[in-house]
């Protein structure tokens, strides 16, 4: 698939340097690598989102805990897993 795409000058001297430092063998080499990187950004992004949607829904459940509470809780476990 052919694509045009216009990079403003600094980009373009970026990209210019990968390829003449020998790090890619041309643009489209350079191109396809910084979208890849987009898209894993993108994918992380969506399951941090989705984690952290998970994570309020449990609470909403679940109920809030104080984090005295869960220490206390925590220290109760280990005390117990001692004996």
């Amino acid at each position: 698939m052919g694509t045009n795409v216009h990079l403003t000058p600094d980009l373009q001297s970026f990209v210019r340097a990968c390829v003449d430092g020998g790090q890619y063998n041309n643009v489209s080499e350079v191109i396809r690598s910084g979208l890849r990187l987009l898209q894993e950004q993108q994918d992380r992004k969506r399951a941090f989102d989705a984690m952290i949607a998970k994570v309020l829904d449990d609470a909403d459940s679940r109920g809030v805990r104080e984090m005295d509470q869960v220490l206390r809780r925590v220290d109760a476990v280990i005390e117990a897993a001692e004996r």
